[in-house]
């Protein structure tokens, strides 16, 4: 399916939930899952600055072993977590960019906008800093995602909504 000028197939890899081992995240076990993927002609992964040591995993297990042409890497800001100033909102994709090594982003989210979230990427100006990134190089689509309700899965459970801006 090409999308946004990219051929992505409909299945994504997300990183929220990686297999764990010694109370850490199994990397060789996420080594060959990725391998898995890759091999099955899928291409998309989808980590975040908030799912603790996935940028870390998909650094190891994809971006240190695959040409960086061969997958799509979405990762995504939530100012809404423990941020109090734009600089630190900001930091988090400063920590994204060396968590996983990858150079750019293929997409990049301002992470579950919704009720009181929404407030922190309008008073940290993310918006125009996205785009700024965006002309930088850095980020090749820039999106958010959306979600409502409550729960372990609530941002999820409305769907993941991505619009490009």
């Amino acid at each position: 399916m090409a999308y946004l000028g990219e051929e992505i197939r409909k299945l994504g890899f997300g990183l929220m939930r990686l297999p764990q081992k010694d109370e850490k995240i199994d990397v060789e076990q996420v080594k060959e899952m990725v391998d898995r993927f890759l091999e099955a002609g899928f291409t998309y992964f989808d980590t975040a600055w908030a799912y603790e040591g996935s940028e870390d995993a998909i650094r190891q297990a994809l971006v240190e072993r695959y040409p960086r042409e061969a997958y799509q890497l979405a990762t995504k800001n939530a100012a809404w977590i423990k941020c109090k100033t734009r600089e630190e909102a900001v930091n988090q994709f400063e920590t994204s960019m060396k968590q996983t090594g990858a150079g750019y982003f293929d997409y990049y989210l301002l992470h579950n906008l919704g009720e009181s979230r929404t407030q922190f990427f309008d008073d940290f100006d993310m918006w125009s800093w996205i785009q700024e990134k965006k002309k930088e190089g850095l980020i090749k689509h820039a999106g958010f995602s959306y979600g409502t309700g409550q729960g372990r899965n609530a941002g999820h459970s409305a769907g993941l909504g991505a619009g490009n801006f």
